[in-house]
């Protein structure tokens, strides 16, 4: 051991019994001495076990128990290869690709690279839509999945569309009637109709992102699937063009096929040579949002944990990653399934409402199980509340249950735990004030 090692360790030590949670040294060990040899290097590594490949520091904490579940769920989210048209490479992103440490998940994240070949951009926005637009209906629903929203282009004026305003320049939400019809009908702020097509949207894809809620049947659990696209034109003369003006960076992705080695190598040769520091910035603005604006500490303990280990802060992230794995924790998976059980449970959904109460029935057991005092009570009530509103949903009543409200007061106590472990720790305590007073000046 180094001594920087075991001066970060000791932090470690200390910032646990701090907080008053368990910690196995010789595991911390073991992390932060390959945490040091893989921040020395900027490498991509590939487990030849598991055949998955991705960046050194991301790859520590990619757990493979669960790999034959992700790779049989990526057979929805992603999108296949087209000879001499187009090129994909799928990854996990996110909690999933953190599941050595992140033991309560809330969403199935996945990333895909999507490099389109073509002569021209225009052609090449014009195969996007198609590829998009034939994935979102083949994929609308089933008997264990359901298609919740596609983001796809971005709105060329301020619209308002069922009395809301989005603004020009923001992301279109289409649903599947809107996918079907292919457009998407508002009014102007001068009261004008407004209709934007599909092909419009095509034009200028900006953030392109898939949302599917899936039931499990083997393991009794509804997930959220969402797979968001990195998008790039490749000319006749191999130039590579971001469809969206970024390529994104590959810090946080676990790739799930050596097949995809190719594709993934042929793009990364264009990521900036500033991608960490613009990474890093673009995280830094998240955890300012969600302690300041849309508070949620949970969301900027996560976010955090991919600053400090990628800059080589590892006793402030060893402290996050000991955090992950506390009972408390589970509580940001509750707040993230209420949203999910919500959705698939309106009218039309091709989810069996069974599905719905068996998760309830799942979570309601976990929190028991892992949970004491108020926070357990509390949150238990809730979700009989939400279960008990299925039911009497699946009668055909209207139950005087509020989603939202639900979904506030589980985050409330998600908040709690998390803003009281995370300023319990004077070094993230500091970062949290000085991310929060936003930039110098």
């Amino acid at each position: 051991m180094t001594s920087d090692q075991q001066r970060e360790l000791d932090q470690i030590v200390q910032s646990a019994q701090r907080l008053g949670i368990e910690l196995n040294q010789s595991e911390a060990l073991s992390w932060l001495t390959a945490i040091s040899a893989a921040g020395k290097e900027d490498e991509i590594t590939f487990d030849d076990r598991s055949g998955v490949f991705g960046h050194k520091i991301s790859m520590l904490d990619f757990s493979p128990e669960d790999l034959a579940h992700f790779r049989k769920l990526g057979r929805l989210v992603e999108f296949v290869d087209i000879p001499g048209q187009v090129e994909t490479a799928l990854a996990l992103s996110g909690s999933a690709a953190q599941s050595k440490i992140q033991l309560y998940p809330g969403d199935a994240d996945y990333f895909e690279r999507v490099n389109i070949l073509a002569e021209s951009r225009q052609d090449a926005c014009r195969t996007l839509g198609r590829i998009m637009r034939e994935k979102a209906l083949s994929t609308a629903s089933g008997p264990t999945y359901q298609l919740m929203e596609v983001r796809f282009g971005s709105f060329p004026v301020d619209i308002v569309i069922d009395g809301q305003l989005h603004r020009g320049g923001s992301s279109i939400s289409w649903d599947l009637d809107s996918i079907q019809a292919g457009y998407i009908s508002g009014t102007g702020t001068d009261g004008e109709p407004l209709q934007i097509t599909w092909d419009d949207a095509a034009e200028n894809p900006g953030w392109c992102k898939l949302d599917w809620v899936v039931a499990d049947p083997v393991r009794s659990q509804l997930v959220n699937a969402s797979n968001m696209l990195d998008v790039t034109w490749e000319d006749p003369e191999g130039s590579i063009t971001p469809l969206d003006g970024f390529l994104d960076p590959y810090f946080q992705e676990i790739y799930l096929e050596s097949e995809s080695i190719p594709i993934f190598s042929k793009l990364s040769q264009h990521v900036s040579a500033d991608a960490l520091d613009n990474y890093v910035h673009s995280l830094e603005k998240e955890v300012n949002k969600y302690i300041t604006k849309d508070v949620n500490y949970g969301k900027a303990a996560k976010r955090m944990y991919n600053i400090f280990r990628l800059t080589g802060r590892y006793s402030e992230a060893g402290v996050i990653r000991e955090l992950f794995d506390e009972p408390s924790s589970m509580l940001y998976q509750v707040w993230a399934i209420i949203r999910t059980l919500d959705e698939c449970s309106q009218p039309g959904s091709s989810i069996a409402v069974e599905d719905l109460l068996n998760q309830t029935d799942r979570l309601i057991m976990e929190v028991i199980r892992l949970l004491e005092g108020g926070e357990e009570e509390q949150v238990v009530k809730i979700l009989l509340q939400f279960r008990d509103a299925l039911t009497d949903q699946r009668s055909g009543e209207k139950p005087p249950f509020s989603v939202e409200s639900a979904r506030d007061e589980v985050i409330n106590i998600v908040n709690n735990f998390f803003y009281e472990k995370l300023t319990t720790v004077p070094e993230i305590k500091r970062y949290m004030e000085k991310i929060s007073a936003g930039p110098e000046k």
